[in-house]
């Protein structure tokens, strides 16, 4: 079973991609954005002024309306994935998620349920070495409304990533190059992109950006040892839904209504949140899941050549 491998048993032509590429940022970024430009105009309708500033339009809309509305083009951007990746490229859903038989369920709630246990004992341990730093804001009516909308919406944004970075542009570029390292690459930096508009780059600067490509490089490491997507989306899942209703603040691009308010000058968070994940904790990780699912072969599955199996060989692959 391989992951990028498999990709040859599809239609598999660069054009495909590209054209997929194309219809993808349309759902997303035009179609999915429908929503919220309807409620934006209505405002500005009644007298708002325009923005694009994150903090401005949540506080416009409130900070669950916006968080529903700019949610949503993600789910329309998953369905572009999933449309994109049948009916250009005649590949199942299975297909693009993981080399097994049927997608392993298992392993998303073990890594989901490990970082949520993580992000929920580090977030206690901030708060109780550095109470000064947050203001406990519960208001229970909105964060009740915020935890529905965090378990039926977050998991489509963070699986349209998955999908988009770890599935469909990692198996193509792999078929494209015929490696595995300039994937792996191009899909982290990209994924360090996708989020450099994000107001906690303004804040804490390139540094940033740091996080974000590290986070991109360990959920392809997880792909490509695991061949599949499950770790990946539960890790991705559990990050960001453990956020959304544990933390916020004024210049993240998660405004919700969430337990606490991060208070203190962002410039503190540099240690904990970027230089901590990035060189000790994503290493611990990688070191379980390889112990758990008993992962060999590390330099050949990052780094080595993704040729066509024989015609012969696509059942072993099955």
């Amino acid at each position: 079973m391989d992951y990028l491998k498999q990709t040859y048993k599809v239609l598999h032509d660069w054009w495909r991609y590209l054209v997929g590429v194309i219809v993808i940022f349309v759902a997303w970024q035009i179609v999915g954005m429908i929503p919220l430009l309807v409620f934006l105009g209505i405002e500005m309708v009644n007298g708002a002024a325009l923005t694009t500033d994150i903090s401005a339009m949540a506080e416009l809309l409130g900070n669950n309306l916006f968080l529903f509305l700019m949610l949503i083009s993600f789910a329309v951007g998953l369905v572009g994935v999933i449309m994109s990746s049948k009916y250009l490229h005649k590949q199942s859903f299975t297909h693009l998620t993981t080399a097994r038989k049927k997608i392993d369920w298992s392993r998303f709630w073990f890594i989901f349920i490990i970082w949520g246990i993580f992000s929920v004992g580090s977030t206690i341990l901030s708060y109780y070495f550095s109470p000064d730093d947050y203001v406990y804001a519960l208001n229970v009516k909105p964060f009740v409304i915020l935890c529905v909308i965090v378990v039926v919406l977050i998991p489509l944004q963070t699986s349209f990533e998955e999908y988009l970075f770890r599935g469909y542009l990692m198996q193509g570029l792999a078929v494209t190059f015929k490696n595995r390292w300039l994937p792996l690459i191009i899909t982290s930096v990209g994924f360090g992109l996708l989020h450099g508009l994000n107001p906690e780059v303004d804040k804490l600067g390139p540094i940033m950006m740091v996080f974000y490509i590290g986070t991109g490089l360990v959920l392809g490491i997880m792909t490509l040892m695991d061949d599949g997507l499950e770790l990946a989306l539960g890790f991705h899942a559990a990050n960001n839904m453990f956020t959304a209703l544990l933390v916020t603040s004024d210049w993240s691009a998660l405004q919700t209504d969430a337990l606490l308010t991060y208070t203190a000058d962002p410039e503190k968070m540099a240690i904990s949140e970027i230089v901590v994940p990035v060189l000790i904790v994503y290493p611990i990780l990688l070191l379980v899941l390889s112990k758990k699912y008993g992962w060999t072969n590390w330099k050949d599955k990052l780094f080595g050549n993704v040729e066509e199996p024989p015609k012969e060989d696509y059942k072993v692959l099955d």
